[in-house]
Order: structure tokens, then C-alpha cells, then sequence
């Protein structure tokens, strides 16, 4: 991951923030709202990629974006140095590799205690029979 190109591609939006805060609420853009574009980045790997599309799938818009907002400051700067950590937190978590496939079924012990059981309890069925003299 090169964080350098990534911040490069970053498009940056701010807006009114929302909440309490009086007139300096109503006339300052405080809220900051990063979007970063999966498809076309040239700061990540195809593997990358495709490790951040798995882990953060459910984050991705339509067009494969990932967005971060940060409104908790009154000041633009600071929220826009919070929502860039925020982002540089949340693609370090994405590109980690996935964690491997297991192969599925039964432990062998697990299957072995499963048929002795079994045995057993044939072998106590079957004393129950009509007993011959």
C-alpha cells in the first residue's frame, strides 16, 4: 500500500456539520467527508484490492468507493486530519490477506468416538434378544 498516492486520490468534500452549535454551525463547513475510489487507485495492489473488497465489502458503495465522514470538531483541519487516519486505519485493516480455508468435515478422532459409540450401543441392542435355554 503507498498511503502517498492514496492521499493523492482521495477526493475530499466538506459540508455543514450537523447538530448543536448555534450560528457557527450554520455558517462554517466543517464536516469532512473522504471518499476513496477502490477501481481506479494506483496506491494499491491487485491483491490488495481484492483483500480490501473482502474484508471491507459491506463499506463499498456501488461504484466500489469507500467513504469516511468526520463531524466531530468544530475545525475543518482537525476533522480532516481524523478522517484521514480514520481511512489509513481502515485500508490497513482491508489489505490484510483473508484467513485460509479449512477443509470441512469431521475430525478423525471425532469420527472414531462417533463409531465406537455406535458399536456399543448395537452391541446393547442386540443383548436385549429373545434368549434361548
Amino acid at each position: 500500500m503507498n498511503w502517498d498516492i492514496i492521499e493523492r486520490e482521495l477526493d475530499m468534500r466538506t459540508s455543514r456539520s450537523s447538530g448543536a452549535g448555534g450560528q457557527h454551525v450554520n455558517k462554517t463547513e466543517s464536516r469532512v467527508e473522504l471518499v476513496f475510489d477502490l477501481r481506479n487507485t494506483q496506491g494499491l495492489s491487485r491483491r490488495e484490492r481484492d483483500n480490501v473488497r473482502f474484508h471491507l465489502g459491506n463499506r463499498l458503495d456501488t461504484q466500489e468507493r469507500l467513504s469516511v465522514t468526520d463531524q466531530s470538531d468544530r475545525s475543518q483541519h482537525t476533522n480532516r486530519k481524523r478522517a484521514l487516519a480514520a481511512m489509513r486505519q481502515l485500508l490497513e485493516r482491508g489489505i490484510r490477506n483473508p484467513p485460509k480455508k479449512r477443509r470441512a468435515g469431521a475430525f478423525k478422532a471425532n469420527n472414531r468416538k462417533r463409531l465406537d459409540r455406535k458399536k456399543r450401543r448395537g452391541e446393547i441392542k442386540k443383548g436385549r434378544g429373545k434368549i434361548d435355554f
